[in-house]
């Protein structure tokens, strides 16, 4: 499992994702609070390339031992990559939440959506209140 952390250049989402935006396109996740709330990770299913995602809206499935959680979209778009990796390795999302474990990467279809995102240091706060 991955130490906690919340990196400064992502933006965050109440429902414990996070996106890593790059000028239209953003890669999409699960925060490692999340992670660690769900415990170890034993699938993921992803919504296939060219699915629409809307902000707010579950999007795929991450199973782990306890149970099956819904992932929400921090963002809206078009799912242009799915992290093929983890098919034969979902715990790549335990173990690097911010890295090999992305989920999907999108094109956004309303960049200004970012805007009501948290960065790192509101989502800690979010954490502990």
């Amino acid at each position: 499992m991955a130490d906690a952390s919340y990196p400064e250049d992502l933006l965050y989402h109440p429902a414990h994702d996070w996106a890593r935006v790059e000028g239209e396109q953003a890669t999409l996740g699960i925060t490692w609070f999340a992670q660690e709330a769900l415990g170890e990770v034993v699938f993921f299913e992803p919504p296939p390339v060219g699915t629409s995602v809307s902000k707010d809206a579950a999007y795929a499935e991450v199973e782990s031992v306890k149970a099956v959680s819904d992932v929400i979209a921090p963002l809206s778009g078009e799912v242009v990559e799915v992290n093929a990796g983890l098919a034969e390795n979902p715990h790549a999302i335990n173990e690097d939440p911010y890295g090999e474990g992305w989920l999907v990467r999108v094109r956004l279809s309303d960049p200004s959506e970012r805007q009501a995102l948290m960065d790192a240091a509101s989502y800690e706060s979010s954490l502990a209140g």
